[in-house]
């Protein structure tokens, strides 16, 4: 995993104090590698495992939990009544009325709550229709290139470094990729992959949200906007 120190610290700013924190950005962006490493950052600093409550709600292991009442009720039974509890709900989007569950941790003194969202679900507004006043938005990108060229930083021209950042991306999952194999024999895959998480976003995040009836004018309004980026 790579370290992307400028959330981490976004995070650590606002550890124990009594707001929501929301994590959210495009597909693949490290939304999920993001709990990892501030939960890292918590073991590190002297929090117990046992104060700390990851769930995925992708995990079909935590299908039970996507009912609001039955995830607030599971997460409460594993507090600690004594300790600050730093509790991580991943993907809340698959949990119908999920706010109601969110509300009511929230209101607890000794629970800190972080939460991901699919762009495909909401939007910045739609979060502040849901938990109006009681959350912090944290926006987390692909790479930067500066993250990129930290990564990749050994010697290597800048130049061709920036021409490979432009034409595979800066998805952690593509950097990572390059990083244990030779990218030229990862051309191909990088490029399928890219064009799955593409894919992705125009027919979900775009287009079933947004209800878009004609996906293929839509595609051509996206390439066109792509051919006139100045």
């Amino acid at each position: 995993m790579f370290q992307r120190l400028q959330y981490i610290q976004k995070l650590v700013s606002w550890k124990d104090k009594q707001v929501i924190k929301i994590i959210t950005g495009i597909r693949r962006s490290g939304k999920s590698t993001l709990f990892k490493l501030y939960q890292e950052k918590l073991l590190s600093e002297g929090v117990d495992k046992s104060q700390i409550i990851n769930i995925n709600l992708e995990d079909p292991n935590y299908h039970k939990l996507l009912d609001w009442k039955i995830l607030f009720d599971y997460v409460q039974s594993k507090l600690l009544n004594d300790k600050k509890n730093y509790v991580f709900l991943d993907e809340i989007q698959n949990v119908e009325d999920f706010q109601r569950a969110a509300d009511g941790l929230f209101i607890k003194s000794n629970v800190d709550l972080y939460l991901t969202g699919s762009n495909s679900h909401f939007q910045s507004g739609q979060w502040a229709t849901m938990l109006a006043g009681r959350y912090i938005e944290i926006h987390i990108l692909p790479l930067s290139f500066k993250e990129y060229n930290d990564i990749f930083d050994k010697g290597q021209d800048k130049n061709s470094l920036l021409q490979q950042y432009l034409r595979f991306s800066g998805f952690p999952y593509v950097a990572q990729m390059i990083v244990q194999n030779n990218v030229q024999n990862l051309s191909l895959q990088i490029r399928e992959y890219i064009s799955g998480i593409y894919n992705s976003i125009v027919l979900k995040d775009v287009g079933e949200h947004k209800k878009v009836q004609d996906i293929s004018r839509l595609e051509r309004v996206i390439r066109f906007m792509a051919d006139n980026v100045y």
